[in-house]
């Protein structure tokens, strides 16, 4: 049985992770939910009884299923009866490979529609109304259990965009391709037609654990309610996040109720909370708590609670000046207070401010590094099986990287099966082994993956060329790679091609982190730098939800500091031709007491 102190969880924790039943647990920032949720994973784990069962978790993005992973790992506890991943990698691996055959359009076979011919088709879609300026960016969409929902706010684009979808729809159903919200729709038509299929799946899990509820769709939630409802109890749920990050509402995210989970499920959940605040000293709380939308409970409870913090605001600023003080904070936190540069962060609402910024930045601060972790040279598509490969490419064998080396190389020969490759004789150290073994002199990094790719296979003694599935998704991640480099070095980001940020993609965080509010979530540093904070942006314009949004996008950038906290709402950034960008109001309306430095 999995054990540990009370020094590593405290009683908030502790009851969380021994609590027998179903649990819907609040968790405020800094209250350690990671540790939290990896202590109860392992905890299951320690306490099954049965070969056929697994402890599933479901995470919002797949670094953070890594980053679990390895810290169960680490507790020495065996994983081999955990599978743990996004909504759409379980529903893709649970219910539509096995069962796909009982859906009419799957049943024949279904790919899964690479990001990059996505935005190719809709690009070729959206051609005809290029005068009514509708884009591929306006065609974001999701399902309900009865319908769909356009990301799109503009109701003058919604009769276009619709046009647009109706055929998009039928050109994937002719080429049996699924997107990622098909793979939603899909589990959901499946589990709710075959009532079996969640009952076997009921049968098979004794937990299903989800991480950052706050952020799931409503088919998800009905999703996974229907395997909790076949199991009538035996299958227990461990559903945990914070309400007031829920800052993905425009793509149908939202924070369920408990009452609305409960009826949902027919399982009875007992609420809990996690309150201490273990990260941010009292006046960093005090800050972002303004913004608590959700009435949170958030208590100072960790060593810095004391930490004569300084929370700075400057909505008057010129655009044009905006990186000199930007450049000039960074410089007095390193230089005057001892900051590390690892522990700082530039934050804005959108990619295209940062990589302008990131560009400004460097010219001013010539002696740092800086790392943008949405700035990836190539097609980041976690189901393209070359995105696979080049994770084992571009990473050195080390004892840090091991197991996850190890786990990337099943995935890999699992791929390959499912291509139709005889990978029987082929385990995943000896996979490890010849990609160990593949030396490369090339500093371009797109040549380098190609390749690489081709000498392991030759290695391996494949034809890839050979399997009609692995051709298909080789040629789609090259082209939405290069693609990808194409519109970075547009947006004035030098060397992106170079292979030493092809592998920077996959190397621990180092140097000044620079990411928008919603790649910042789950993160933490000493100083974090927030601008662009400006009516339209925050909220964004397209977003329903107002000052809620806005609340909920301030609480998230003001959460991530622990000691510092410096934000600006610029002036002269034009909106249109004739106006300007204004504070956001939410923000400009409160009254703080600020520092200045």
């Amino acid at each position: 049985m999995f054990s540990w102190t009370d020094r590593e969880l405290n009683e908030e924790q502790d009851a969380a992770v021994r609590f027998e039943g179903s649990q819907f647990l609040v968790a405020c920032p800094g209250s350690g939910k990671t540790r939290t949720l990896t202590y109860k994973i392992a905890y299951e784990l320690s306490r099954l009884t049965c070969k056929r069962q697994f402890v599933v978790a479901i995470t919002y993005t797949n670094r953070a299923a890594d980053e679990i992973h390895e810290r169960i790992e680490a507790l020495g506890v065996d994983t081999t009866q955990l599978w743990i991943g996004t909504i759409h990698a379980f529903c893709l691996e649970w219910i539509l490979k096995p069962y796909g055959i009982y859906e009419p359009a799957l049943a024949h076979g279904f790919g899964i529609l690479d990001l990059h011919e996505r935005e190719k088709l809709l690009e070729e879609l959206c051609e005809p109304y290029r005068e009514q300026r509708v884009t591929f960016w306006d065609c974001d969409y999701y399902f309900t259990r009865t319908n769909y929902y356009l990301g799109c706010r503009d109701a003058r684009k919604h009769s276009l965009i619709e046009a647009v979808l109706e055929r998009y729809f039928q050109i994937l159903l002719e080429r049996r391709l699924v997107d990622f919200e098909m793979i939603l729709r899909y589990a959901y038509q499946l589990t709710t037609a075959k009532p079996a299929i969640s009952q076997i799946l009921a049968n098979l899990f004794s937990i299903i654990l989800v991480d950052e509820y706050q952020d799931t769709k409503e088919i998800q939630y009905e999703i996974v309610a229907s395997i909790l409802r076949a199991g009538a109890g035996q299958t227990k749920l461990f559903m945990v996040g914070d309400p007031n990050q829920g800052i993905f509402g425009s793509l149908g995210g939202y924070p369920i109720e408990l009452g609305e989970l409960t009826a949902k499920s027919g399982i009875q959940i007992e609420p809990r909370a996690l309150s201490r605040n273990y990260r941010s000293s009292q006046r960093i709380i005090d800050y972002f708590g303004n913004f608590n939308v959700h009435g949170t409970t958030i208590v100072a409870a960790g060593g810095r609670r004391d930490f004569p913090s300084k929370v700075t605001y400057n909505p008057r600023i010129d655009r044009e000046n905006l990186a000199d003080e930007v450049a000039r904070l960074i410089r007095h936190s390193i230089e005057d207070l001892g900051i590390h540069p690892d522990e700082i962060c530039v934050v804005a609402p959108q990619w295209p401010y940062l990589t302008a910024m990131t560009k400004a930045l460097v010219v001013r601060l010539p002696d740092r590094q800086f790392n943008g972790p949405g700035i990836v040279p190539f097609a980041r598509d976690i189901e393209n099986f070359w995105y696979k490969v080049a994770r084992l490419a571009l990473t050195e064998p080390s004892p840090q990287l091991y197991v996850r080396r190890l786990r990337w190389a099943g995935e890999v020969l699992a791929g390959l099966n499912d291509a139709g490759v005889d990978v029987s004789a082929v385990s995943r150290k000896h996979l490890l082994r010849e990609c160990n073994t593949v030396q490369i002199d090339e500093s371009d990094g797109l040549t380098y993956l190609h390749a690489f790719f081709d000498a392991l296979f030759e290695r391996l003694d494949v034809s890839y060329e050979a399997f009609g599935g692995l051709l298909s998704a080789y040629t789609d991640f090259f082209d939405a790679s290069q693609a990808r480099i194409q519109r970075l070095r547009d947006d004035g980001v030098d060397g992106i091609e170079d292979l030493a940020f092809f592998k920077r993609a996959f190397q621990p965080r180092s140097g000044i982190t620079v990411s928008t509010i919603h790649g910042v979530k789950g993160a933490e540093f000493d100083v974090v730098i927030g601008y662009a904070l400006l009516e339209g942006m925050v909220p964004h314009f397209n977003d329903a939800d107002g000052d809620a949004s806005a609340q909920k996008m301030l609480y998230v950038v003001g959460s991530r500091a622990r000691k510092h906290l410096h934000l600006f709402s610029e002036a002269g950034r034009p909106r249109g031709r004739r106006d300007v960008y204004l504070p956001t109001r939410r923000l400009a309306a409160y009254r703080f007491e600020y520092d200045t430095i």
